[in-house]
């Protein structure tokens, strides 16, 4: 695929006016895979955090506090229309500012077209229950009943690897709930939340109701969520960053969704030809910079070998370059400092003991696809989030073994089983201590209306559209003494 190399120029976006003017710091959005401009964004002064505060409560105040559900869900609706018919502009600026290959481009458009429809829908079920208050001694002849109501500000900050399905899991039930948001996109793709932006306006969104603050996170944001106004925050990225936010945030609402090194444990039953596939895939997308990609692989000894020589093999096969090429299956990493953390990370784990059966090496920003095997739990490649397209290999014997190989880390996100005994598989899943499992299927696997989140140091709070709104709105008992 070939596109056309357009040149993005965005400041804020606040209260429907797009800032750029005066003195302030531009930051240039540069491709990954040979450093070309693609853009700059104008940042945000810290007089404007407050200015996009404002509108947002203005806007909650005098507009989204009474506009029906069904004006909601139609915004969503014609939003999730718009974005569709224009997925192919979309699917190139992505390649571009994230360096992800065409053929996730388009599956993260195609799944931010979902996220839409479904908050969409959402928007019309949010609702309460009747309880019965006879159930309770002097309870006769009361009603009871709740209600759900939006909370006002939400604040939004996410990260580069999914800048429009990731923003779009915050922003589209926030609206679907009633709330108004103030967004801080990753300085490194602020682009595509800008499209959407205008896709939302296209829509009909009124002013006010969705605020963009272009800029960075040490300069934004402190005084974006300590301000009262602001009634959540929910943040996608580093533990290091998010727990600090959360500390920032003091009493008010938060939804922290953070790293992790997910465990995939595959068992000798398995199917290996299918799982082999399942674990590069599942290892490689975004080159392996998403929270769920797939880091440890803990396989039975019986197929150790075997399921090695699969993975190796499905590795050596997969071609890395140009994200806007077609037959590209895995693109650059975000940065050339990252991958040369990642380098640096494989040769410490060399040095220990660690045996690299493929890839291992960077050229630039892209990163060969890599297995380790010979690893061991306190090398940085296991136990911390490596964030790249990076597999350990590693040996057990028996279900209890390997259970407590994958439960020992602060990490607890999403875990992968492999097996065809379904008691087993529902003893692992259940023994795992992370927040969501799949069974025959890898670690990476997300789908937007599944309750996601994480436990330990990965994080707090459900995303997942339905599961959003819950968290984006506040439940209000209300009882009726009937004469």
């Amino acid at each position: 695929m070939t596109g056309e190399m357009k040149m993005y120029s965005f400041g804020s976006l606040i209260d429907g006016q797009e800032l750029k003017s005066g003195e302030r710091k531009i930051i240039e959005v540069k491709r990954p895979y040979d450093g070309q401009l693609v853009g700059k964004i104008f940042c945000a002064t810290q007089e404007e955090v407050e200015k996009a505060i404002t509108a947002a409560s203005r806007a909650f105040t005098t507009v989204m506090k009474t506009m029906p559900a069904h004006r909601r869900s139609d915004i969503l609706r014609k939003t999730a229309d718009l974005l569709e018919v224009r997925a192919d502009e979309f699917v190139t600026l992505l390649a571009m500012e994230t360096g992800k290959p065409v053929r996730e481009g388009r599956v993260e458009v195609s799944r931010a077209v979902q996220v839409l429809r479904f908050a969409s829908e959402g928007a019309k079920q949010i609702h309460g229950e009747e309880i019965p208050l006879d159930s309770a001694i002097g309870g006769e002849r009361q009603i009871g009943f709740t209600r759900r109501y939006p909370l006002g500000v939400i604040v939004a900050i996410t990260p580069f690897n999914f800048p429009l399905n990731l923003v779009l899991h915050k922003v589209a039930p926030a609206i679907a709930a009633g709330n108004t948001v103030v967004l801080k996109p990753a300085e490194k793709t602020p682009l595509s939340p800008v499209l959407l932006y205008k896709l939302f306006e296209e829509a009909g969104l009124p002013a006010g109701v969705l605020n963009i603050l272009m800029g960075t996170g040490p300069d934004l944001g402190g005084p974006l969520v300590r301000d009262p106004r602001v009634k959540r925050v929910t943040f996608t990225g580093s533990g290091l960053v998010g727990w600090k936010l959360k500390e920032m945030a003091g009493n008010k609402k938060v939804t922290l969704e953070l790293g992790s090194n997910s465990p995939n444990i595959v068992f000798e039953d398995a199917d290996l030809d299918t799982t082999a596939t399942a674990l590069i895939n599942g290892g490689v997308v975004t080159a392996g910079q998403a929270c769920i990609s797939v880091q440890r692989v803990y396989i039975q000894r019986s197929v150790y070998e075997s399921l090695v020589e699969k993975l190796v093999t499905k590795a050596k096969a997969l071609r890395v370059g140009d994200p806007l090429d077609e037959a590209t299956d895995v693109g650059p990493m975000i940065t050339e400092d990252a991958a040369k953390r990642a380098e640096q990370w494989i040769q410490e784990a060399v040095e220990e003991g660690a045996t690299v059966l493929t890839g291992g090496r960077r050229h630039g920003t892209l990163f060969e696809p890599t297995i380790l095997a010979n690893v061991t739990a306190n090398m940085k490649v296991v136990c911390q989030e490596v964030f790249a397209p990076v597999i350990s290999v590693i040996p057990f014997d028996t279900e209890n073994e390997a259970i407590e190989m994958a439960n020992d880390s602060d990490l607890g996100l999403h875990a992968g089983v492999f097996t065809k005994d379904i008691n087993r598989a529902l003893r692992v899943a259940e023994a795992l201590e992370t927040g969501g499992v799949w069974v025959n299927e890898a670690s990476i696997r997300r789908y937007d209306h599944i309750p996601y989140g994480g436990v330990k140091l990965s994080g707090i709070g459900k995303e997942g559209v339905r599961y959003a709104i819950e968290e984006m709105t506040e439940e209000k008992f209300i009882g009726i003494k009937l004469s």
